[in-house]
């Protein structure tokens, strides 16, 4: 089972690669430009921290945010875009660590998948304040999670290494939202392993279903974003460029950092990112607004302000 995952992960992320590269070469509305030392810095940085376990997505957005790299309304897609081939080279080293009950693994990984084909065709043509919102939101979402995971909140898990009856059912479910989530810049690590909590499993059992989901469901809905031209063709290729080598050095050198004190740096900033975000939000709906009594005749004015 093991080896059909990786074979079937193997042809997952070459047929990404096909649809990646083939609209670079088409060009498909982005400049052709190298990514900058900013660029795969960050994906190095983000990547090196998500293989010890405090996540990519919330610490990428944020420094997308604070160093004004990419829109607003691209941040989703240069997540799920640039992050593939690093989380990819995850899971081809974390899999096969921990065995899990393979109909448990395969029916919630492909659960993931098949969320986020369905989420990343809606959030990829979400205009920009939808975007600020939906981040904004998900942001102080990963933020609670991650200090729940600080102070040890929530159920402690069970000892069972894979489910069956109503419990798998609620597995596939739960991981299918989760999928669909990952496409709206939430990372699947915390919520998975919450979810793996809440139907009795070993916590072990999180780590295989969660690399494993992201791993596949991570191309599934990239090509969307990418046939859409919904991310930053420069700051995705710096995060798979940086990305590769943050997982390896962190799996094979590094192995371990006090991440409590990591876990709180990123906590704060991914608060003051969502607040940003938020922000960015209301002052785009106050611009809106004015503009739209600009256009409108005197006695139309009272009405729209009302709606």
């Amino acid at each position: 089972m093991k080896n059909a995952l990786f074979i079937a992960l193997g042809i997952f992320t070459v047929g990404y690669l096909v649809i990646w590269l083939s609209a670079i070469s088409r060009g498909d509305g982005h400049r052709r430009r190298w990514p900058g030392p900013l660029d795969a810095g960050i994906g190095f940085f983000a990547n090196f921290l998500d293989t010890l376990g405090v996540g990519s997505f919330a610490t990428t957005s944020s420094l997308f945010k604070l160093c004004s790299l990419v829109p607003d309304e691209q941040i989703p897609g240069t997540l799920n875009v640039g992050h593939t081939l690093p989380t990819v080279t995850e899971a081809f080293l974390f899999v096969g660590l921990v065995q899990v009950g393979p109909t448990t693994l395969v029916s919630m990984i492909a659960a993931s998948a098949v969320g986020a084909w369905l989420g990343a065709g809606v959030v990829s043509h979400w205009p920009r304040r939808k975007v600020q919102i939906g981040m904004g939101s998900v942001l102080v979402l990963a933020a609670c999670l991650m200090m729940m995971s600080l102070f040890h909140w929530g159920p402690g898990g069970g000892n069972a290494m894979g489910l069956t009856g109503p419990k798998l059912v609620a597995g596939i479910l739960g991981n299918a939202v989760l999928g669909a989530l990952m496409t709206l810049g939430i990372g699947l690590y915390a919520p998975c392993m919450i979810l793996i909590y809440l139907l009795g499993m070993n916590p072990l059992a999180a780590f295989p279903i969660m690399m494993g989901s992201c791993a596949f469901l991570m191309p599934v809905g990239s090509a969307r974003f990418i046939r859409a031209g919904s991310y930053n063709l420069k700051s995705a290729l710096g995060l798979a460029v940086g990305g590769i080598p943050g997982v390896l050095i962190a799996f094979y050198v590094v192995k371990s950092l006090p991440l409590d004190a990591v876990k709180w740096l990123v906590i704060a900033v991914v608060l003051y990112t969502s607040f940003m975000m938020l922000w960015s939000a209301h002052k785009e709906r106050g611009t809106r607004l004015a503009n739209a009594h600009a256009d409108l005749p005197p006695d139309a004015t009272a009405e729209a302000a009302a709606e």
